[in-house]
């Protein structure tokens, strides 16, 4: 009978040690600390993170892309997301967010409640991202308008919509070495940060596993397409095995939308070209540099 409560007393050990190796780790408030944004370096940042493709409302077209209200659905295997409001709304948008607010959502995946995000939010992009340039997001964030409109719940269902499975998820999944290590030039090593932190590439161009973590071993090699119900459809591989194009061509389509053969972007890849269409060339440049460091991914 002795055996009973040592038994117990393991698996009450086990649980404490899940919930603390599992629990939500936000930033300590030094990590912003003296910080001060500015926002004309942090539209930059806004543009290249893509935030209005996600956040805007559905069908939004011009300044109306800058009404950050949410709405827009985004299928998984998961269920189906939609994207909150973060306008400046006090009660309906991120208004009353700190710095340190942001920085935790974006780098940790953590609400200022507390409680994990889910990963739809890309911050296992986000958290490779610098510090100033969170907080130059912030101040950008600030200059733009309020929307009252309410945020709509995700349409996912048990065990997917238990938030505390996802502490397990990120201790798994979370990292902030490179996808592509070691040491590049100058121009190639600005293009990995574009793509694999701020633009996020990989989130839509990797595949994942069945517990929807990306499989860095075939970085950018392409994958079904979440949003095609048939299932045919596929986000592209961008690695040097099909992705052919020079430099040039590359820092040319994601500009103007147009392939070297003279076909247009379509697709979510519409909004990605729309931002770096706002950036500087130079950046543009930086992505097609990093995208030819790649290697192949050996696919056909």
């Amino acid at each position: 009978m002795r055996l009973v409560p040592k038994l117990m007393l393991l698996a009450l050990a086990a649980a404490a040690a899940g919930w603390w190796l599992t629990r939500p780790a936000p930033l300590p408030a030094s990590a912003v600390a003296g910080l001060v944004g500015d926002a004309a370096h942090g539209e930059q940042v806004f543009w290249a993170a893509g935030c209005a493709s996600c956040h805007m409302a559905p069908g939004a077209k011009g300044d109306a892309q800058l009404v950050l209200s949410g709405g827009q659905r985004f299928a998984s295997p998961f269920g189906t997301f939609i994207a909150p409001n973060i306008s400046q709304h006090p009660q309906a948008g991120i208004g009353t967010w700190s710095l340190l607010d942001l920085a935790n959502a974006l780098t940790r995946g953590v609400s200022p409640q507390g409680e994990h995000l889910y990963p739809v939010l890309p911050y296992a992009a986000y958290g490779k991202m610098q510090m100033q340039d969170v907080a130059d997001l912030f101040a950008f964030l600030k200059t733009l308008p309020a929307d009252p409109t309410p945020s709509a719940a995700h349409e996912i269902g048990f065990p997917f919509n238990i938030r505390a499975s996802l502490g397990g998820w990120k201790l798994l999944f979370l990292s902030t070495d490179w996808a592509l290590p070691g040491p590049l030039s100058p121009q190639a090593d600005r293009g990995r940060y574009l793509v694999e932190a701020m633009a996020h590439c990989g989130e839509c161009h990797t595949p994942r596993n069945a517990l929807g973590g990306l499989e860095t071993s075939r970085w950018l090699a392409g994958t079904p397409d979440p949003s095609d119900a048939s299932g045919k459809a596929r986000v592209p591989d961008i690695t040097p095995t099909r992705l052919t194009w020079t430099e040039d061509e590359i820092a040319s389509y994601l500009t103007t939308g147009f392939t070297p053969e003279y076909d247009s972007v379509g697709g979510h890849m519409a909004h990605v070209v729309e931002n770096f269409a706002r950036l500087p060339a130079e950046d543009a440049a930086a992505v097609a540099a990093y995208l030819k460091a790649v290697p192949p991914s050996g696919g056909p």
